[in-house]
């Protein structure tokens, strides 16, 4: 297959192992002098965007970042809790460059772009490094070093972690590099303002309309580049396991002015998640895929067993993931898992009042770890409550805050009975099409993290959102971004009454004014909910073609449906956030058909995209490689109309095969 003419991935050429140290050598630069000129906006502050903004301001570009909550210090990435990825090799147990490269690839399921995902694991382990210098209290071993823990889809320790916090203490570190330059008048921080439109010229990103959220007063910014670092867009599905304010709304509005959507029916469920306890959630909460590191999962061996956990012999509990997977055991990738939890559940096995949900016991590893601590305690012939006392207290040190916060929500102490875990939306591999450089389809606008399709492929592996989102802002985007912007350094600063940005703001205003003036009978969350009520049951979990093509009717009607009945209260100049909604949800309701066609039209089963159709005799997804190893990139014509353009995966470092954790 061909790659499209519209589509250009600037690949370096050379051998995969010098590409990115051959690309900093040769690539443009812009001198000192230039940088002060040039104006760069940065749209959302999370691990991306901070790390960005902060970097480039460094360098000496002129920098504006906004990001829609009150402080950069609440964007989503603080919620991230089990850790980032680095190819350290501090356990010297074989891991290299090169095997989180290959691991990364697998994961996948063969759907990412190799010269991409090398680059990440090359700069990983400058991740630690920075983050280090910056005060990041990484978990420490007894004798000093950084401590490691396994994660999914490894069969090494590379995972670097600080508890169950990780995203909190590496979201601080970027936020303590960003202040600094807006202590120092290198960055100006615009908190609660969200990105409306992006604002093109002759084909290129020169600003964008931005709303005050809190005197709902729309503005006007000129850039020399835009960067969307805005995170992913799992809120789709109503209930996952990101805050209610993420959103689709920057990348979705860049999709519409001509950057390409990569992937965008590629969503990642996670297998530990709280069990959904009725309609009254808005959102899901995550516990922490390094749980899977310490415990066991399984199930009764007996269909619809009521016992408890406790009075189920251990001759009489499945632990299904060790049983289908050996190799890997409870660390098999988070599709693989999320699938296997399923179809337990679906078969009758599974635990709870709602038959929805599988154990996750750590009594073993109590266990094994009160031994340890019986033995260097010297204590002879202690009690079986002695053992699990200590091994408690080192479970509490590693995984505290995680067991308090699952304590907390469901009023069960799972130090004393497993948690009960169900899969979840998570992280989206989709995502706006970007180049080696990150650059989108439309000249002069980046899409980093999670915002972009570049690195995970159909799935991704844990601890990695973390590892792409700091190495996209502080070692990527600061070199990629100068061979742009070298050529921009006669642009003087376009003036924002430039009938460009006029037309845009005039179709914001319109869109605002259209969402007020309906005064309909059902509220923003009511579409909301019947949206990810559709998505999750036809393009979850499990997805086939007659439920595809039903959403996409379904989604077609309720989007009809949001114009003609939605009720957005308030006035549009003023604090609104049932207007913040009622504008992301539109959009969401236009992704959410854009998800189902470009599922529809992958006919194969590959990492979280799962076609029930395409199935292996034992349950596991079955790639097409002949005809579905590339990126599809979605390009908008107008409302539900898309035009299919392909980015050929060529494998040329590793050997596609069969992907198996057994």
């Amino acid at each position: 297959m061909a790659t499209s003419s519209k589509l250009n991935a600037k690949i370096p050429e050379g051998i995969l192992e010098d590409k990115w140290t051959k690309y900093r050598s040769t690539v443009h630069l812009v001198n000192p002098a230039n940088k002060r000129s040039l104006e760069i906006l940065v749209i959302g502050s999370g691990l991306a965007g901070s790390s960005a903004a902060a970097s480039l301001a460094e360098m000496g570009y002129k920098v504006k970042v906004f990001c829609f909550q009150d402080s950069p210090r609440r964007a989503h990435s603080i919620a991230a809790q089990g850790g980032v990825n680095a190819a350290k090799n501090y356990q010297n147990d074989g891991d290299s460059v090169y095997r989180l490269f290959y691991d990364t690839i697998k994961g996948g399921d063969y759907r990412a772009r190799e010269a991409n995902v090398h680059r990440l694991a090359e700069v990983s382990g400058n991740i630690i490094d920075q983050c280090v210098a910056q005060g990041v209290p990484f978990a420490r071993e007894y004798g000093g070093m950084l401590s490691n823990r396994s994660f999914g889809g490894t069969q090494v320790q590379r995972t670097f972690y600080a508890a169950g916090q990780t995203g909190q203490q590496l979201l601080l570190g970027a936020y303590s590099a960003l202040q600094r330059q807006v202590g120092m008048g290198a960055v100006q921080l615009l908190a609660r303002h969200e990105m409306m439109d992006v604002v093109t010229i002759d084909g290129k990103a020169r600003g964008i309309i931005a709303r005050d959220l809190v005197t709902g007063k729309l503005e006007r910014h000129f850039g020399h580049a835009v960067l969307l670092c805005t995170g992913g867009y799992g809120n789709v599905f109503y209930l996952s396991t990101n805050a209610m304010g993420c959103n689709v709304t920057a990348a979705w509005k860049a999709h519409k002015k001509g950057a390409f959507f990569g992937n965008p029916c590629y969503t990642q469920i996670h297998p530990t998640c709280i069990p959904v306890s009725g309609d009254h959630q808005s959102k899901l909460t995550l516990m922490s895929e390094s749980l899977r590191n310490d415990g066991r999962i399984w199930v009764p061996k007996q269909k619809d067993d009521n016992r408890k956990a406790k009075d189920i012999p251990e001759e009489e509990r499945d632990y299904y993931l060790e049983r289908r997977y050996p190799a890997f055991g409870n660390l098999v990738p988070r599709d693989v898992a999320s699938r296997a939890a399923k179809e337990r559940c679906d078969a009758g096995y599974g635990v709870g009042a709602s038959k929805m949900a599988v154990y996750l016991d750590f009594s073993a590893n109590t266990e094994r770890y009160g031994k340890i601590e019986a033995t260097k305690n010297n204590l002879q012939k202690p009690s079986k409550e002695e053992i699990m006392r200590l091994g408690k207290e080192v479970v509490k040190e590693k995984y505290g805050n995680l067991f308090d916060m699952y304590k907390q929500i469901t009023d069960e102490d799972p130090y004393e009975m497993p948690m009960r875990i169900y899969p979840a939306v998570h992280y989206t591999m989709g995502g706006l099409w970007v180049d080696y450089n990150l650059m989108t389809t439309v000249e002069g606008l980046y899409a980093l993290g999670e915002a972009n399709f570049s690195d995970h492929g159909a799935n991704r592996l844990g601890a990695s959102a973390l590892m792409q989102g700091l190495a996209d802002g502080y070692f990527v985007i600061p070199y990629t971004i100068g061979d742009y912007l070298s050529e921009e350094i006669r642009t003087k600063a376009i003036p924002t009454d430039h009938p460009a940005f006029v037309e845009a703001e005039a179709k914001t205003q319109a869109l605002i004014n259209q969402l007020l003036s309906i005064k309909g009978t059902k509220s923003v969350d009511h579409f909301h909910k019947r949206l990810g009520k559709i998505m999750w049951e036809k393009c979850g979990m499990a997805r086939n073609a007659e439920g595809l093509k039903q959403a996409i009717e379904e989604i077609k009607a309720l989007r009809a449906e949001f114009w003609k009945d939605v009720r957005v209260t308030g006035a549009a100049n003023e604090f609104n956030t049932e207007l913040e909604k009622a504008a992301r949800v539109a959009d969401f309701i236009e992704l959410g058909e854009l998800m189902c066609i470009d599922a529809l039209n992958r006919n194969e089963s590959c990492g979280g995209h799962f076609r029930e159709e395409f199935q292996t005799e034992e349950g596991e997804a079955m790639r097409d490689d002949e005809n579905y190893a590339y990126v599809a990139a979605w390009e908008f014509k107008s409302e539900g109309n898309f035009e299919l353009h392909k980015e050929e995966l060529k494998y040329e470092n590793i050997k596609i095969a069969a992907r198996s954790y057994k």
